[in-house]
């Protein structure tokens, strides 16, 4: 045996004995991943009713924003209504009551006025 010959075995053992030493932590490192891929089935096996779920709830919660769209919609209409109402009223009662408010005030005041000069002529 020659000396590259054992220099070649030498680094042949060294080489085997770094494999065996990585080995270790290769194999815990493939339990790892392992237990990561259980973790994720679980948690995936998990989310999925949790999903459904969520999806029942937003449907609902559709339907319901549709209901309350239809009551503002309502709502709105209603207000137009009373608007429209209250406009027609005020122009059809407001200017007779005005008239009748002008008309008061005009008797009112020349009763005022005829009261006056008869109070005036007592205090002489």
């Amino acid at each position: 045996m020659s000396g590259g010959d054992i220099a070649g075995l030498i680094a042949a053992g060294v080489f085997a004995l770094l494999v065996l030493l990585l080995a270790v932590p290769i194999l815990k490192l493939g339990s790892v991943f392992d237990e990561v891929r259980t973790s994720i089935r679980s948690i995936s096996d998990g989310a999925t009713p949790l999903m459904d779920e969520v999806t029942a709830t937003v449907s609902t919660t559709n339907q319901q924003l549709k209901k309350v769209d239809g009551i503002a919609s309502n709502v709105s209409d209603a207000s137009a209504n009373i608007s429209a109402l209250s406009s027609l009223v005020a122009a059809t009662v407001g200017s007779p009551l005005i008239k009748v408010a002008a008309f008061s005030y005009g008797v009112r005041s020349a009763f005022a006025g005829r009261r006056a000069p008869s109070s005036g002529r007592r205090s002489r």
